[in-house]
């Protein structure tokens, strides 16, 4: 099964990408974070296939996110 982090401030951004996501690719599991701290907490306790990432959330900007996700996995796809 595939595993899909939606990483974005926006609520109905991400209901909306997850529900085509898994209307297109299936089996897959998606979960969401609503900023960029709690994209890091997340992929440095899950195992995601991939991170779909805005950049411009609260707190820690997508830039940082993604140079801290690289930093301790660097092979995941973001």
């Amino acid at each position: 099964m595939l595993k899909i982090l939606i990483a974005d401030d926006h609520e109905v951004v991400r209901k909306g990408l997850g529900k085509v996501l898994a209307e297109t690719l299936n089996p897959i599991k998606v979960d969401e974070a609503r900023n960029g701290q709690e994209t890091v907490d997340m992929v440095l306790k899950s195992g995601y296939d991939l991170v779909v990432l805005d950049l411009k959330m609260p707190g820690k900007s997508g830039l940082e996110v993604l140079k801290e996700i690289k930093q301790h996995r660097p092979k995941l796809p973001s």
